[in-house]
This record gives structure tokens, sequence and C-alpha cells, in this order.
């Protein structure tokens, strides 16, 4: 949602920031109703022309980070550009940042002039020390999980997790101190790492605690550790993702395979329970052997119109270029056209909140410094 539709209507930021994290803790604020201000050095910062790009190089990356914000620019290195970024900041009262080095962001110096502030900064490692997502990645250990048992070098993910769930972090950090604020009149300075979350979501899922207990985490490949999910080949080349967790997914797989009485065989000859998910994992490969026959056989389509019909959970395997093809996509109403700057009209998706059974179409990101001399030239205001 955005302007004074939003849950966040009243809020204002300042964001100093670049790259994934911060910027989406602001979008994400932004598309709740929160006016955010982006501010730049002049001539942008290191993620201005970050790939994805179009033909004419504008930053498809950048711009769907800052979807919904205002953009400002300022020289940094002048004494007049830096007081220009603190008076935005102490009038708005809220600053998000993962800007390093950055003396004049100094937090005790800006709750002097705005005791109240809310001011939040992302960082790399707890201690202060630099990483970004693809560093901390490789020290968490998912990569030593991630891929086909007989890969043997360690398999980074695309999606730059960390960052993603740090914005989220973020925005969540920020609106939970608005409201003590908003109760309580008090500001506060928080900190969130790229590191920490990383260790937070492995020790909440359990990966850390297992390995304290001894337990080596295997790699699966496509399996689904601990339950029965795996990709299978269909007649045509097209791959389906097939996930069985429950007892029923279970029962409605076996029988749509017609593998009753060859996966009773089995369970009797292995003295297994395939009810229980841990038997099902531990005998994955012996069971995906008897159900691989039956896909197969088939073609993508038909495999999918017959599990349409059961409680199986699945989906076809897609590219992105299929994926925006989809006619469903343009249907979901995450989903809206932009006319974007720099880029043309193209999908964009707006906030994944629908907020009392309605949602706000995505906004364009603003060209850089599009809005530099309207908020400066207010003197007193961020609006």
């Amino acid at each position: 949602m955005s302007g004074g539709e939003g849950l966040l209507a009243g809020l204002r930021v300042v964001e100093v920031s670049s790259f994934v994290a911060a910027p989406l803790g602001g979008m994400t604020l932004a598309q709740l109703g929160a006016k955010v201000v982006r501010v730049d050095p002049d001539g942008g910062g290191p993620d201005i022309g970050r790939w994805p790009v179009t033909a004419s190089g504008t930053s498809l990356y950048w711009t769907g980070l800052n979807k919904g914000k205002r953009s400002v620019t300022v020289d940094f290195r002048s004494p007049e550009g830096r007081a220009r970024v603190t008076d935005l900041v102490v009038r708005a009262g809220v600053l998000l940042t993962n800007a390093s080095g950055r003396g004049f962001l100094d937090d005790a110096a800006l709750r002097e002039r705005r005791p109240d502030l809310i001011h939040l900064q992302i960082r790399g490692r707890h201690d202060g020390r630099p990483a970004v997502d693809y560093t901390v990645n490789a020290a968490t250990g998912f990569p030593l999980v991630t891929g086909p048992p007989e890969h043997s070098g360690p398999v980074n993910h695309v999606l730059p997790a960390w960052d993603v769930a740090c914005g989220l972090y973020a925005a969540l950090g920020i609106a939970a101190a608005e409201r003590r604020r908003a109760r309580t009149g008090e500001g506060c300075f928080l900190r969130v790492a790229l590191e920490d979350v990383a260790l937070a979501t492995a020790g909440n899922l359990g990966f850390l605690a297992e390995a304290q207990f001894g337990v080596a985490r295997e790699r699966v490949g496509n399996h689904l550790y601990g339950s029965f999910a795996r990709d299978f080949v269909c007649g045509d080349g097209g791959r389906v993702m097939v996930v069985a967790l429950t007892s029923r997914h279970w029962r409605d797989l076996v029988a749509l395979t017609g593998m009753t009485a060859a996966v009773a065989a089995l369970e009797e000859g292995l003295g297994a329970d395939f009810g229980r998910e841990a038997d099902r994992y531990a005998y994955r490969e012996a069971l995906a052997a008897l159900f691989g026959r039956w896909f197969g056989e088939r073609p993508l389509g038909e495999v999918c119109a017959a599990l349409g019909s059961t409680s199986v959970l699945w989906e076809p395997y897609r590219s992105f270029t299929e994926l925006v093809a989809d006619p469903g996509l343009r249907e979901n109403p995450l989903m809206s056209v932009v006319d974007q700057p720099g880029v043309g009209e193209y999908l964009a998706p707006g906030s994944p909140l629908s907020v009392d059974g309605t949602r706000s179409p995505a906004s364009p990101a603003p060209r850089l410094g599009e809005h530099t001399e309207e908020v400066f030239g207010a003197g007193k205001d961020t609006r």
C-alpha cells in the first residue's frame, strides 16, 4: 500500500543504503504506506548499475528494490551535504542504514538533536566486521548440504536469502519501535547483522542443534530431509516436484501411481512402516524408483492433471521466462503493470500483504535524485 491508505501512513523514514537488505527493508515500509526517502551520494551508490540491467543500462535490480520511494542525492563529502542529510533525519525521526564509516550518522550525535529517534543499522557481523550475504552463507554450513549427494564442493544458492530475511527483520524492527514510540515517546537504536540473521535461522530450523547432538546433515539433492519429496522426470522431459508430507498425501501418491501392492511388498520385505515419515525418508531411493516409472510413462501435462485430483503437493519446474509468460501471473493481485522511467512498462510486485482483502498496485521506483530539489527545497518537511 502507499500514501494515506497504508498501515504505516504518517511514518517517515530516511534510508541511507545500498545493495539488498536495507533497500528491501525501506521498500517494505514504503509499500505499507510509510514515506521513505532514499539518500544516495551524487552519481548514485555502488548498486546504481548492478545487474540485471536493461539494454540501455538501467538497473532492474535498483528499480526493483526502490519502488514507491523518493530519491535524493547529496555530496556526502561536503559539510553542507552531510548537514542536509542529518537535518533530514532529524525531521523524519527514523533512520535506516547499512552505510558504514559515515560519522555524521553517529547515533549519539543524532539523538542529541532528536531524542526520540528510531535508528536501525544493518551490519555484516555482530561485532561490526564487514560481511555480505554470500560470505555469511559460506560460513553457516548451508552450501555444504546443498546440491546432489555425489557433489563434493560447496553449492551456493542463487537467492540472497540472508539479505532478504535481514531486510524484513529491519522493517519489522522499525515498525515495532515506532509502535513503542507512539506509546511511550521513546526512540531506540537497533542493530541487526546479516550473520546473526543466518545463525538465527539455522538455529530456529534445528540445523545447529542437530550438529551439537552429533548428527552430520547429509547432502540429499532434491529430496526433502526427513520426509518423502523429490522431483520426477516425465515422459516428455518435463520435471515436477512432488511432496508427500502427511499420511493422506502418501496414500494418494501410492494410489495414483498404482503402486499399492508394490509398496506393500517393499514395506514387508524391508520390515518398514511407510506410514512413518522416517521410514519413507530412509528408503526414499527405492520408493522413488517405484514411482518414477509412472511419471516417466506420461507427459508433464497428463501428470499435472492427475496430481491435481489428489491431495499431493506438487508443482512443475518452470524457468523465469516460463513464469512471466504464464497468464496466471498477471491475474495474481500481487502484480501490476508499472511504467518505470528508464525501463518502460513491465509487471512488478507490490506488497505480499493483503489488507482487509485489498491491495494497492506497485509504484515505480524514482529516478536517481528525482526528488532532491523538492525534498530539500521544502526546508522543513520530508513529505
